[in-house]
């Protein structure tokens, strides 16, 4: 479990780094809208996420379905944990009524990351990269 932890992790912090980097490009110098400019660059992120996962981290399990497919789950998963982080804000900013810009970090970026970030490990080593036995 520990190297599929620590690929997973790397997939990760790319993953973030693509998603950050293109989306402070795509707000500054291109001048997009924020919501179009987070589309895009999460599109990204859950991209280099799929390929670090499925080149690196999972590349040696046998599956019998099709990249494609391997992928439309992967980006499922990744937007379900992005609503995890999301439902993880709203609770305490509306439901707890903590609304200070530091609960809102430490509810959004930290709690809500964290429990993504476990929803997600589980979806990609058991729905996308699942062995072809397994299954």
């Amino acid at each position: 479990m520990g190297p599929e932890l620590l690929g997973f992790a790397a997939a990760g912090i790319c993953a973030y780094a693509a998603d950050l980097g293109l989306f402070v490009w795509l707000r500054g110098p291109m001048g997009w809208d924020p919501l179009s400019a987070k589309a895009l660059s999460f599109v990204a992120g859950c991209s280099v996420a799929y390929a670090g996962n499925a080149l690196g981290t999972y590349r040696g399990r046998s599956t019998d379905v099709s990249r494609m497919r391997q992928y439309a789950i992967f980006f499922a998963v990744n937007i379900a944990g992005a609503l995890v982080q999301l439902l993880c804000l709203a609770v305490s900013h509306y439901g707890l009524n903590l609304t200070s810009q530091r609960a809102d970090t430490i509810s959004g970026a930290g709690v809500g990351m964290a429990l993504a970030t476990v929803l997600r490990f589980w979806g990609t080593r058991t729905l996308v990269f699942r062995s072809a036995k397994a299954a």
